[in-house]
C-alpha cells in the first residue's frame, strides 16, 4: 500500500511532471521558484550503468555556498538513480535558475558530523516533506 496521498498521486505528481518538463526545456528559465514551494535546481548527472546524460529536478536548500538536495524517492527505501550516477561519478553540473556551474557532489552520511545540522536545514526548506 502506498504511502502518498491520493490526491498527491493524481495531482502533484502530474503537475512535478510537468513542472519537471517545463525547466529541463527551458534550461532553468521557468520553474525555479513556485511560490510556497522550496526552490528547485536541475542536478546533470551521466547514468552509472550506461553512460546517458541525465537530469532530475531536485528541490534544494542552500548552506553558505554549497547546495543541498535529499535523495529521496517519495519513502521508498531504495535510493533514487541519480544518487547511485553521482556516487559513481561526482563531478555534476546543477542549473540553478538559468545559471549552469560545474559542481562535485559529495554524500553526507547519518555518520558525518554535519548531518543533523543539514537535516533540519533541508527538512525545514522543504516543509517536512
Amino acid at each position: 500500500m502506498s504511502t502518498i496521498p491520493v490526491w498527491e498521486r493524481y495531482l502533484g505528481i502530474p503537475l512535478l511532471k510537468v513542472h519537471d518538463a517545463i525547466y529541463r526545456k527551458t534550461n532553468g528559465w521557468v520553474g525555479h521558484k513556485i511560490p510556497g514551494q522550496a526552490p528547485i535546481l536541475l542536478l546533470h548527472t551521466v547514468g552509472a550503468k550506461t553512460g546517458i546524460a541525465r537530469t532530475n529536478a531536485l528541490s534544494y536548500a542552500l548552506d553558505g555556498g554549497s547546495y543541498h538536495v535529499v535523495a529521496s524517492k517519495g519513502g521508498d527505501p531504495k535510493a533514487p538513480g541519480w544518487y547511485f550516477n553521482l556516487k559513481a561519478n561526482p563531478k555534476v553540473e546543477i542549473n540553478v535558475g538559468p545559471k549552469r556551474m560545474s559542481a562535485t557532489a559529495r554524500i553526507i552520511g547519518a555518520d558525518d558530523p554535519d548531518y543533523a545540522r543539514l537535516w533540519k536545514l533541508v527538512n525545514d526548506n522543504n516543509s517536512q516533506r
